[in-house]
């Protein structure tokens, strides 16, 4: 498939450029200009900073808020980068940051007796709804499986149920991914139905006033203490005029072990129920349980911003290319629990870090791009992709002039890889470009090792996909050239169960961040090729964010 200038020769052009202005300017007794190249200390340099102890876990409405965007936005003035938001770096994104309290209960009963649930132990529930309390009283239970509607498949657990006012208990993922039947869904690559940003939204949607999800390590990619990390403390939500009066009254997560024992309560076997579930036809199953649960909280509405900052380009500026990353994390840990702070070296100190270094690398590239280059932090990604949401709602260049998103996320953090994962593969052309610029690097493509996780639909590239515009998400893979495939999966195993959202996500020094920089280079190679074409990538035909924007 043809896509402009091939990889190989965009490079001798822009080499042989860089070289002539240097010759030019030796003969004159001055120096070459700097180079483009991505460099190592920018980044190291950037990434220490941003997940050292002073931005104190860079979480929206703190002091390490403040620190974090100010640090952004003096990196970029210093770049020479104009401000994205007319004369400021920064939009506003209105948030709702509901915090509830730590007495939160949650019990169920039925004939077989009653079964009470420890906050955090068992389970961790909130609410969205922007209220002093929230609460269920005698709310019957049902097992609604995936909880999916899905017409395109064929699917909806919601066909014969009556969930009214009721508490509703779904899996997560999709019976695709769940069972990796080929012929279910996607198979194994789960859709965004299996998110379960999806389920609660579905919930409510039909009118459930609780809707509890069933934590399986396997679906979700993310040990228990994951959830209580996240999902305990100040909870942040865009804040809406009707205040989320349309949500469900009580949300949350119940361990795989308290699932069973409801079950169990209930006179019913977990394991049979799964494996119906996943079944065509299937229909919910009342559990003979009533939940009553409440939570206390205390809401506070305050503005939090995305950082934007641009590079004009020339011939045709008005055309944007964007490269995202998120700035915020959690930001310091209860403490009762400890009070350690969520550094978020690798999620997503790695990845703003990435932004400012090529960035940088695009200042200095000759000739200048003839299409702009956007440079986005975002706020609110940790709480559901809330500033990427609020942008692609409220977008400061026209969606239609948007090429494509390239989003930069936990990056691989280690020595060369032989290959490269595309997250969310069958999408749009933008896999091309990628797949292009791997080969140039001598690697290659190869699917994401756990695709029934989601991992496209968990950051901020879902937002712009799901706006219509073609997002890129990818980063080096499982093959390290030196240690092979076993040992590089040991090493993302060991990343997403000892550190991912908890505190020892944290920056060393001896870190090998050479595949890092080799996926910066990817990253630079494809966005400097965009921003030298004439042509908008396409979504694929048989992508389900497929949208023709430009005939």
């Amino acid at each position: 498939m043809a896509f402009g200038i091939p990889f190989p020769r965009l490079r001798a052009v822009w080499t042989g450029a860089v070289l002539g202005l240097a010759a030019c300017a030796g003969g004159h007794g001055h120096r070459p200009p700097p180079s483009a190249d991505v460099e190592e200390a920018v980044f190291r340099d950037e990434l220490r900073i941003l997940a050292s102890d002073e931005f104190e876990g860079r979480r929206p409405g703190t002091p390490g808020e403040d620190k974090s965007v100010a640090f952004l936005v003096d990196k970029f003035r210093q770049l020479g980068l104009k401000p994205g938001n007319g004369d400021s770096y920064l939009q506003q994104v209105p948030l709702a940051e509901i915090t509830g309290g730590r007495d939160a209960s949650f019990a169920v009963s039925g004939q077989g007796g009653a079964l009470s649930l420890d906050y955090a132990k068992d389970m961790v529930i909130w609410t969205k709804r922007e209220a002093s309390e929230s609460a269920l009283r005698g709310s019957q239970v049902v097992f609604l499986g995936y909880g999916i509607v899905a017409p395109e498949y064929s699917w909806d657990d919601y066909a014969h149920a009556d969930v009214h006012g009721k508490t509703v208990v779904v899996l997560t993922g999709d019976p695709g991914s769940a069972t990796k039947d080929p012929k279910a869904f996607r198979g194994a690559a789960e859709t965004y139905y299996g998110r379960w940003t999806y389920k609660v939204e579905e919930a409510a949607r039909h009118g459930a006033a609780g809707v509890l999800l069933i934590h399986d390590a396997g679906s979700t990619g993310m040990p228990w203490d994951v959830v209580v990390n996240r999902w305990t403390g100040p909870q942040f939500e865009l804040a809406a005029a009707d205040g989320y009066a349309g949500r469900a009254a009580i949300e949350g997560w119940v361990t795989l072990a308290a699932a069973r024992s409801m079950f169990k309560l209930a006179g019913l076997d977990y394991g049979s129920l799964v494996t119906s579930a996943a079944r065509p036809g299937f229909n919910a199953v009342p559990l003979g349980l009533t939940a009553d649960a409440g939570v206390h909280n205390s809401v506070r509405r305050f503005n939090s911003p995305n950082v934007v900052a641009v590079l004009p380009g020339t011939d045709h500026k008005r055309e944007y290319v964007l490269y995202t990353a998120h700035w915020d994390h959690l930001g310091r840990q209860a403490a009762e629990a400890g009070g350690g702070i969520f550094n978020g070296a690798v999620d997503d100190a790695s990845g703003v870090a990435g932004l400012l270094t090529l960035a940088q690398s695009f200042t200095r590239t000759r000739p200048p791009e003839d299409r702009s280059i956007a440079f986005i932090a975002f706020t609110g990604t940790e709480a559901g992709l809330l500033g990427s949401s609020y942008y692609v709602d409220h977008p400061l260049f026209a969606l239609r002039d948007t090429v494509a998103a390239l989003n930069l996320d936990t990056l691989h953090i280690g020595g060369p890889t032989r290959d490269v994962v595309v997250f969310g593969t069958g999408n749009s052309e933008l896999e091309e470009y990628a797949r292009e610029a791997a080969v140039f690097q001598g690697r290659e493509v190869r699917p994401e090792p756990d695709p029934e996780q989601g991992q496209y639909y968990r950051s901020d590239e879902f937002s712009f996909a799901r706006g219509g515009i073609p997002a890129l998400y990818a980063e080096a893979g499982l093959d390290d050239s030196a240690r092979g495939p076993q040992w590089g999966r040991q090493q993302r195993d060991d990343y997403f169960a000892h550190r991912y959202l908890t505190t020892a996500d944290k920056y060393s020094a001896d870190w090998d961040v050479r595949g890092t920089l080799e996926d910066l280079s990817l990253y630079y190679e494809v966005g400097n090729r965009l921003a030298r074409s004439r042509r908008f990538p396409r979504f694929y035909p048989e992508s389900e964010f497929r949208l023709d924007r430009h005939p």
